[in-house]
């Protein structure tokens, strides 16, 4: 039976394409409708329960006067139709109605249906461009992916189970004493006028501060994951207390919205709990005047007691329901704020997978400025014929890594295209456009898995032995088989700790050598790939990385101009335009930009000449 309920959605299959709405209705019928039949059978089994929950009061009452009317021999006779009405809905209904209400929420609806507003978060986001994720914390954005499911859940089955319930009780008690006497539903009736009353004054509050909580406290969350991941930093300055005092501000912050929040919600009890006073005694008051001018009889008085205690105590409980509601509504629409944002930078419609690669790229009249600022790159025109080795050269932001993010499709030019082996790439798949390419950058990041998993990374379908090969090309073998993490798992299974921290820079750069030399794919960027190297290693993955570029055309960034000079070609950018080409010693000849940058660091950071010991500065 439970595995009948647990399998009622797939959270796994696919998601629609399209982004969530970034109304707040649209936002959850987005998720909603594909559950529909679920919360229509949850809504309806509600339905029945408060109607059944309205009807036993009623068939007490009707007890009560068959009690005081039959003699209690013929209580049976008499009132025996009753009597068995009341067992069917006690021993039957209701328990059969309440245990398939438990299943389809506890089962089909909490786990399940979370899960899925979860993975589906994931998804879109995921596929968010690469300046999605600089322009905030991850601890934000992953906040607000994995806090949405549970409350948008909770406010949909809130309302089935409480507002709507206390709707349906309210519409049925109303019209089970207006059959009586009309005068008897008039207290019910004014009260759920005020009750409305007193929501349509006090919710939008609740939600308005509902939200500026959520909100601080997705910032305070982004604050601490950021102080985690940069705790290298943190202790390497010593600025605990600095830090303290950032951290401590972002939790004052949040402790102050969340008290204005509490505010609100404790005034909205106050005014339900004076309201509830008020409604018991006029019930009471009319029943007891009305039973004296003989107009209703003693199960009526009865039932309308009966449920006017049961009115006010559910409004308690509907009451905590309804904060939870909007306090609910205010966290979906602050993480709305991540999630519905529209995907950019998506493959085109008919976009093809990239072809036949032979490794030509072409640079046709590209420009490129990152938001309203100065252009980074300006009408740049480069082929690299395919087989061509060539290294990027220029100052600090001249714009060579911008030019290998534009190729891999992180950014799009706002004029010119690219072009590999005559395809432009702002047509082909973003998938088989990265499959084709390898990248080693400076910041070697890792996952927080095995090794071998991180190494696997670049071709999953490679046996164990290609991965160890490619490991040892990386000269990474060595310090792999010493490996022990905290769990005790060894060498390949060891795990490396958020982006790899438990390596060492060099450590780390070898791993993604490794990665990409498993990948083997024809067209190689190297952007500052042995930076983190010591110059030994750097000497032997040098070798490692020439055999890997054979064959294959290679855009390699270094600062270290030394490690460049075997490629074919040497291209100097300035102020995102290309202002030299050429051979190193071509370059060094013609006495230009890549000859200053050269003398610098062959001798320009050396002094002139060494003061004598004690010297005075």
């Amino acid at each position: 039976m439970f595995h009948f309920f647990e399998n009622r959605i797939d959270f796994t299959k696919r998601p629609p394409q399209s982004a969530p709405p970034d109304n707040l209705w649209g936002f959850y019928w987005h998720f909603i409708r594909q559950a529909k039949g679920l919360f229509i059978a949850v809504f309806a089994l509600g339905f029945v329960l408060a109607v059944v929950e309205a009807v036993v009061p009623y068939l007490i009452g009707r007890l009560v006067n068959a009690l005081s009317r039959t003699s209690p021999e013929g209580i049976l006779r008499d009132a025996g139709p009753l009597l068995i009405a009341m067992v069917a809905i006690i021993l039957v209904l209701r328990p059969l109605s309440t245990i398939l209400f438990r299943l389809l929420v506890n089962h089909s609806i909490s786990v399940s249906f979370t899960s899925m507003v979860h993975w589906q978060n994931y998804w879109h986001v995921v596929r968010q461009p690469l300046s999605f994720f600089q322009e905030d914390f991850a601890g934000r954005i992953a906040n607000r992916v994995m806090q949405t499911g549970r409350p948008l859940r909770d406010t949909v089955l809130s309302v089935a189970r409480a507002v709507w319930q206390i709707l349906i009780f309210g519409a049925a008690s109303i019209g089970l004493m207006g059959t009586q006497d009309i005068r008897l539903a008039l207290p019910m009736a004014g009260w759920f006028v005020l009750y409305g009353t007193l929501l349509a004054v006090a919710l939008p509050r609740i939600q308005k501060r509902s939200r500026e909580s959520s909100e601080a406290r997705s910032a305070v969350s982004g604050k601490v994951v950021d102080s985690f991941t940069n705790i290298m930093t943190v202790k390497l300055f010593g600025r605990r207390a600095d830090e303290d005092a950032y951290i401590s501000d972002g939790y004052r912050h949040f402790n102050a919205m969340f008290l204005r929040q509490q505010r609100i919600n404790t005034l909205y009890v106050v005014c339900l709990v004076f309201l509830n006073a008020a409604f018991l005694v006029a019930t009471g008051g009319m029943a007891v005047w009305l039973f004296s001018l003989g107009r209703i009889d003693p199960g009526t008085m009865t039932t309308a007691l009966l449920l006017a205690t049961q009115i006010v105590s559910m409004s308690g409980w509907v009451a905590y329901e309804v904060m939870g509601i909007f306090e609910n509504v205010g966290t979906v629409q602050e993480g709305m704020k991540t999630i519905s944002r529209p995907l950019t930078l998506q493959d085109r419609p008919g976009a093809a997978a990239l072809q036949g690669q032979r490794g030509e790229i072409r640079f046709e009249n590209v420009s490129f400025a990152y938001g309203s600022g100065e252009p980074v790159i300006r009408n740049l025109s480069l082929t690299v014929r395919p087989g061509e080795k060539i290294g990027l050269v220029g100052r600090s932001g001249a714009g060579k890594t911008t030019l290998v993010n534009l190729l891999l499709r992180f950014f799009e030019p706002q004029e010119g295209r690219i072009l590999i082996d005559g395809q432009d790439i702002a047509f082909v798949t973003e998938e088989s456009l990265r499959a084709g390419i390898s990248v080693v950058t400076q910041d070697a990041s890792l996952l927080h898995r095995s090794i071998a998993e991180n190494i696997l990374y670049g071709r999953p379908e490679a046996d164990d032995d290609a991965m160890r090969e490619a490991a040892a090309a990386a000269h990474a073998a060595t310090f792999i088989a010493r490996l022990v993490d905290n769990k005790e798992r060894r060498d390949y299974e060891a795990h490396v700790g958020e982006r790899g921290v438990k390596l060492s820079g060099g450590q780390r750069q070898r791993i993604a050598i490794a990665r990409v030399i498993l990948k083997d794919a024809p067209i190689l960027v190297l952007d500052e790939a042995t930076s983190a190297l010591d110059s030994e290693v750097e000497a032997a993955i040098q070798d490692s990385l020439a055999f890997l570029m054979e064959d294959k055309t290679a855009i390699v960034i270094a600062h270290r101009l030394s490690t460049l000079q075997l490629m074919d070609r040497l291209v100097v950018l300035d102020e995102g335009r290309i202002v030299e080409e050429g051979t190193h010693a071509a370059l060094l000849e013609r006495g230009g930009l890549y000859a200053g940058l050269w003398a610098r660091q062959s001798g320009g950071f050396l002094t002139p000449r060494k003061r004598a010991r004690g010297e005075r500065v």
